[in-house]
């Protein structure tokens, strides 16, 4: 076990960043850079004890500045997208940046994820809590709001991610990570024969902006059925609307839960036979398959990335819930506790 600081480069307005390495007695290793509170690499062995980086990720923090994808970040103060950049809240209509087809996509440009959060690491629980202070109108959104995201790993090769916040007025929280996982190693190719399964018997139907549309549509007889675990590419190319509009897989999944903690998906790689467990007291997870990846996206080994190279898989709020009173509502209250967590074991 232990906790280590060191440099992670400059950005060009002369902030410094920072890595923080997280290591258990099982020979898993975590770092976390306090540049968009984001995850930059998981180090965990196979079924042989061979070890290797499985989430994508940059060399240093110049690279996670100038390069899209938000790839390991934390997301907020809303994740995903809001149809329109707007949205009304006690009867004031509030506006964000249209960055993605007129909508709002992940907060704008100006996110969690481009922000140096503030650190505090803790070597007896094996964590590092970074928080930030999101400012009244910040994003567009109401209400000063300050949230803490702490990243634990466990003995049994877990890392949690919990995130608290509290605002001071009605305001939207939705936060996720964005994390892109490719359990044979970061650099081996795409993840299509990785095996997935997803506790959800519907997703929530997007339109052709990827906008939900307020129907769920169940997976039963869908390429979305991952109830029975199969190959992410099995079905990934089928003539299938939903499939067109997303490029892939970029859906919300409905998720089997009651809003306890519990085991919702799992990944495995047929090969090295590491398997990722996803827990989370979440309603919703985004299924992301790198759809859009770019090959000028070069990975902190020096290779390029390509499309599908890693799969995301992001517990939230539904999309554009805050125009749906049938998802649950992602407006926090005034001076109530944001709070939720989720967790990712290696094994």
């Amino acid at each position: 076990m232990g906790v280590k600081v060191s440099r992670f480069g400059k950005l060009q307005d002369g902030r410094e960043a920072h890595l923080v390495t997280i290591a258990n007695g099982n020979g898993m290793t975590v770092e976390v850079t306090d540049y968009g509170a984001t995850w930059v690499s998981a180090v965990v062995p196979d079924k042989t004890g061979k070890c290797a980086d499985v989430v994508l990720g940059y060399a240093d923090v110049t690279d996670y500045a100038k390069n899209g994808g938000y790839m390991g970040a934390t997301i907020g103060r809303s994740g995903n997208r809001i149809g329109g950049a707007s949205f009304e809240l006690n009867g004031k209509t509030y506006c964000m940046e249209k960055n993605e087809n007129g909508n709002n996509l992940h907060s704008g440009p100006d996110g969690y994820d481009r922000v140096i959060w503030e650190m505090k690491t803790d070597a007896e629980k094996n964590s590092v809590e970074f928080s930030h202070h999101s400012p009244h109108m910040d994003q567009g959104f109401p209400g000063n709001f300050d949230i803490t995201v702490t990243y634990t790993l466990t003995e049994d090769n877990a890392l949690q991610i919990a995130y608290r916040g509290k605002a001071d007025q009605d305001t939207i929280a939705n936060l996720t990570n964005h994390s892109y996982f490719n359990l044979e190693g970061h650099d081996s190719g795409d993840i299509l024969d990785h095996v997935l399964w997803i506790d959800a018997d519907a997703i929530t139907e997007a339109d052709a902006q990827s906008i939900p549309t307020g129907k769920l549509r169940p997976v039963e007889g869908t390429p979305f059925d991952f109830r029975t675990p199969k190959r992410v590419g099995q079905d990934i190319e089928q003539d299938n609307d939903q499939l067109k509009n997303g490029g892939g897989y970029d859906h919300n999944f409905a998720l089997n839960t009651d809003g306890s903690m519990k085991k919702v998906a799992s990944v495995t790689a047929p090969v090295s036979g590491r398997i990722m467990e996803v827990y989370t007291d979440c309603v919703g997870m985004q299924l992301y398959t790198g759809n859009f990846i770019e090959d000028t996206q070069i990975s902190k080994d020096g290779n390029a990335y390509h499309k599908r190279s890693g799969l995301c898989l992001e517990t939230q709020f539904f999309p554009d819930a805050i125009h749906h009173a049938e998802f649950k509502s992602p407006v926090l209250k005034a001076q109530e506790e944001y709070r939720t967590t989720t967790i990712y074991k290696f094994s």
